[in-house]
């Protein structure tokens, strides 16, 4: 794939479309680190946990298993 930056106010920037977005399973609020190795830019989406989606329904499911028992222990 060619792609060709483009003007960003007073930057230029890389378009990543959609699919190629979903492939490599990020969006647009997933950090990137940038790298350089000679002369190839490499972008890597940064590991940064489970996300919020995942951390939201641990924590419901953990509340729905021991929240009784959470509830009594801070009684």
């Amino acid at each position: 794939m060619i792609k060709r930056l483009q003007k960003h106010g007073n930057s230029v920037a890389l378009i990543i479309e959609k699919p190629v977005m979903q492939a490599l399973g990020i969006t647009e609020d997933t950090p990137l680190q940038v790298t350089v190795n000679g002369n190839a830019l490499i972008i890597t989406p940064v590991n940064v946990g489970v996300g919020p989606e995942r951390m939201t329904a641990t924590v419901k499911e953990l509340r729905k298993r021991y929240g009784p028992m959470l509830k009594r222990l801070a009684d």
